[in-house]
C-alpha cells in the first residue's frame, strides 16, 4: 500500500486556502453582527478628533520631504557600512592577502564616507536643513528703464476683447 503525503507546496497552499477562509469568515460574521445606523456624526471626515476646517488640499512644506531624503540617505549608509565592518574585522581574511584587503576596505569607506559628507555639506550650505527660512533676498535690478514706468504699466487697465 503506497502511502501519499502532501509536498510542501500542498502544505502551504492548504495553509494559505484556510487562513483565507478564516478572514472571510469572520469579516462575513462581523457584517451580520454589527448594528448598521450611519449618522451625519458618523460620516463626517474624521481629522483626529477635530472638525475638519478649510480645504483637504494643503500643501506640505517640502522641507518634509529634503529631511526625509537626508535620512533615507544616512540610513542606507549603514547597510553599506555593515558589510565593510564585517570584512574589515576578519582578521583571517586581512592576513591572506598581505593587508591589501584591509586596506583596500578602509580606502572604499572612506571614499564612501566623503561623498556622503559633501552631500551633507552641501545640503547644509544650500539651507536644505534650516528649519526656518531666513527672508528671500529680492535682487535689484540694473535696468535704465525708470521705476515708475514700471508701476504705471502694472497699474494700467486693459480692456478684454471680446469675440
Amino acid at each position: 500500500m503506497k502511502e501519499t503525503y502532501l509536498s510542501d507546496f500542498g502544505t502551504i497552499l492548504l495553509y494559505l486556502i484556510g487562513g483565507a477562509i478564516f478572514v472571510i469568515i469572520g469579516l462575513f460574521s462581523a457584517k451580520l453582527l454589527r448594528p448598521h445606523r450611519p449618522n451625519p456624526e458618523k460620516l463626517a471626515t474624521y481629522e483626529s478628533g477635530e472638525e475638519p476646517i478649510g480645504n483637504s488640499w494643503v500643501q506640505f512644506n517640502p522641507r518634509f520631504y529634503v529631511v526625509a531624503l537626508i535620512f533615507i540617505v544616512f540610513d542606507v549608509e549603514l547597510a553599506f557600512l555593515f558589510p565593510w565592518a564585517v570584512v574589515f574585522g576578519r582578521r583571517d581574511l586581512i592576513e591572506g592577502t598581505n593587508g591589501l584587503w584591509g586596506w583596500f576596505s578602509l580606502a572604499e569607506m572612506f571614499i564612501f564616507m566623503s561623498v556622503l559628507i559633501l552631500g551633507l555639506a552641501y545640503a547644509w550650505a544650500k539651507g536644505h536643513l534650516d528649519w526656518i527660512k531666513p527672508n528671500p533676498i529680492i535682487p535689484k535690478s540694473r535696468s535704465r528703464i525708470p521705476m515708475d514706468m514700471y508701476e504705471r504699466v502694472n497699474n494700467r487697465q486693459y480692456e478684454v476683447k471680446k469675440q
